[in-house]
């Protein structure tokens, strides 16, 4: 997949909205992140606004799509898929406590963003009321993670700037490191060996 990213990125740029739009209904803020970081830095120009649009629109399709799975065949999948069901379950404990702040809240949680739809639908939530709260939700991802992913490619760019001569001696030194770390276990083994005879 992330072959299929570069070659979109560099050959392909006018393709990147649809790309985000599909990945993003999948998927989650990865792709948002690593696009908002190379415009930041000018490897890509695209437009932020439509990338955080397509990632707006992608996530929240995606979830609408997984409640109403959810709701309608819920509990036939779960009995199917025993990792599922103990994400589910998690998910049903959070819905009990307030089912408001879970539905603003579960996509910036890593790994429960594809049960916790599903798991709402499950849990009879009104579908009206999933909706604006989903929508208000998927506004506010799309709008933090292609903002984060722009600030920090420009933080990156600056900090990479400012202590360019530190990193680079940073890495000669675990360079270094390693290559007298596999010298002494050279060593060691063959001193082993020699004591073995």
């Amino acid at each position: 997949m992330e072959g299929f990213l570069d070659d979109v990125l560099t050959n392909h740029i006018q393709w990147i909205y649809l790309v985000i739009l599909v990945w993003t209904f999948f998927e989650g803020e990865t792709i948002v992140i690593i696009v908002g970081a190379l415009a930041s830095s000018g490897q890509i120009e695209v437009d932020l606004r439509l990338i955080a649009l397509c990632a707006f629109l992608g996530s929240f399709a995606g979830d609408q799509l997984a409640f109403y799975i959810g709701r309608f065949y819920g509990t036939k999948l779960l009995d199917k898929s025993p990792a599922m069901k103990k994400k589910a379950q998690w998910a049903f404990q959070m819905i009990e406590k307030n089912k408001t702040i879970f539905i603003l809240s579960f996509r910036f949680i890593y790994g429960v963003r594809n049960a916790a739809p599903f798991a709402l639908g499950i849990a009879r939530v009104s579908p009206l009321y999933y909706f604006f709260l989903n929508m208000i939700a998927a506004l506010v991802w799309a709008v933090a993670f292609v903002t984060g992913g722009y600030l920090v490619g420009k933080t990156l760019e600056v900090w990479i700037q400012q202590y360019k001569f530190h990193i680079l001696g940073g890495v000669l030194l675990i360079f270094a490191a390693i290559y007298l770390y596999s010298r002494n276990k050279e060593a060691a083994i063959a001193i082993d060996q020699e004591e073995a005879r």
